[in-house]
């Protein structure tokens, strides 16, 4: 397994193909984006508890990547689907303290569609950042209806922070730079925008519509006949079943609106979910070790369903894919370049969307937790990191320490097609896998420390969210 600098930047940054059929093809894109629904919170995953039909049908009529890499958390994983570039690369090593906000510097997908002739709206969760010069409306979108923070009614020390006394119920949404005091169950709120933008704007230029959720992120709150569909389950699992069920429903309805407008077949639908599993786990985590805020597969293992039909034939792809191949992969579909000096670490999907035979070289994906202490980078080198590269994860769970890197780290390895549960550590047996790995880690975290851009900025962080201070100008005293 051969990883010298040049080899490992070349297989990062190379297309997969430098023709294919779907390039240009300029279909409206749906994306849709769930917040803390692991992998194993579907029923078409073998969960034999959850109640998600709607989704199991996109499943069935999607290119399914089955072997799909997120991040860890959810900032992290917003940062890469915009950017096409590691969330380090993008500054972003946390979801608050400021280093949840996306690097002014990054282009997004947004912005590139748009350059390409797109109208761009976004529903629900951002989390890149709530200071005016880091929302969506100053990254490429047209149309913006938003909370703030990581979620609705969260608050912390610094810029990171959602309207006061909001909730899950009749929350205060900011839309184009006014807060709207909303009717109804969040999720609902936010595909139902979602969906009255989409008949506005469709037929006058194609469309890329964001549809991120906060739902099923604790707190764990929905309409009560969600969670009364688990009646045999205990009161957090019901009410986080609850919220994906919701979530299931407002898919199908969406779906059911699209064929209903003759957009169906001019309209691509992508559906993700942003991280590893949480309350679900309980119940079912596909035989998977860890959940969210862990390094292991369990933590970082994503749904990636794409849905167009009449042009992209259904079945699993399996092609190791990751959240870095959307931004390329909507540009390859929109006909946009790539803009000067931009350097990405994913590729395009578009050659295994059209042919999943099409030939997919081995690459590097770097999974790192992040969440170190403020100020203390240096010693949270190896901690919760992991290598992916062909067949292997390397893999350490260490937590973060002061200071710089300690001696004496354990790796694990795992050979997760014949192991995807990481059971068995083979790190011992297989050193000289263990040695080239790690060198490749090595390179890449010092690769990634000029672009951390956001470690120190707590130092200088407001001392009130600015999204408390707009709802304040705008409503006094409420």
């Amino acid at each position: 397994m051969r990883t010298p600098v040049a080899f490992l930047l070349l297989m990062v940054v190379a297309p997969a193909s430098a023709v294919d059929a779907l390039a240009g093809r300029r279909p409206n894109v749906v994306l849709i984006l769930t917040d803390d629904q692991g992998y194993g919170d579907l029923a078409r995953h073998g969960n034999p508890v959850v109640k998600t039909p709607n989704l199991d049908r996109l499943h069935d009529e999607s290119a399914r990547f089955i072997d799909f890499t997120v991040s860890p958390t959810c900032s992290p994983t917003r940062a890469a689907l915009m950017t096409g570039r590691h969330e380090f690369r993008n500054g972003v090593t946390h979801t608050i303290n400021e280093r949840e906000r996306l690097r002014l510097d990054a282009t997004t997908v947004a912005q590139v569609l748009k350059g390409a002739g797109y109208t761009t709206g976004i529903f629900g969760k951002w989390h890149l950042g709530d200071e005016e010069a880091y929302r969506p409306e100053r990254r490429g979108f047209d149309e913006v209806f938003i909370h703030g923070a990581g979620g609705i009614g969260q608050s912390y020390p610094g810029s990171c922070g959602d309207a006061p006394g909001n909730s899950y119920f009749n929350p205060a949404i900011l839309h184009n730079g006014r807060f709207e005091k909303t009717k109804g169950y969040c999720t609902d709120v936010f595909f139902e925008r979602a969906a009255r933008w989409i008949d506005a704007v469709k037929g006058t230029k194609p469309f890329f519509c964001y549809v991120a959720t906060n739902a099923p992120h604790a707190p764990l709150h929905c309409p009560e006949k969600y969670a009364a569909m688990y009646p045999d389950q205990p009161p957090d699992v019901a009410k986080f079943f609850g919220m994906v069920t919701n979530i299931d429903e407002n898919v199908g309805r969406l779906l059911g609106r699209l064929k209903m407008w003759g957009i169906e077949r001019d309209t691509l639908v992508i559906f993700m979910n942003d991280n590893g599993g949480t309350v679900g786990v309980k119940v079912f985590n596909a035989g998977m070790r860890g959940q969210k805020v862990t390094p292991y597969r369990g933590g970082t293992r994503g749904m990636a369903f794409f849905r167009w039909p009449g042009i992209i034939t259904p079945g699993d792809r399996t092609a190791t894919a990751a959240h870095l191949d959307l931004f390329p992969t909507l540009a390859g579909l929109a006909g946009a370049g790539i803009p000067n000096g931009v350097t990405l670490d994913g590729r395009s999907l578009l050659p295994v969307l059209e042919n999943p035979n099409a030939p997919w070289a081995e690459r590097w994906l770097f999974t790192h937790v992040g969440r170190w202490p403020l100020g203390e980078a240096a010693g949270g080198k190896f901690a919760g990191c992991a290598i992916r590269h062909g067949r292997y994860r390397l893999v350490s769970p260490a937590p973060a320490a002061k200071g710089p890197p300690r001696p004496g780290l354990k790796w694990e390895l795992f050979d997760i097609e014949a192991d995807p549960g990481e059971c068995h550590d083979l790190a011992a047996a297989k050193q000289e896998v263990v040695s080239e790995m790690a060198a490749a880690y090595d390179r890449w975290w010092t690769e990634m420390q000029p672009s951390l851009v956001n470690e120190g900025a707590y130092k200088t962080a407001p001392k009130e969210n600015p999204f408390r201070e707009l709802y304040r100008r705008q409503f006094p005293g409420g």
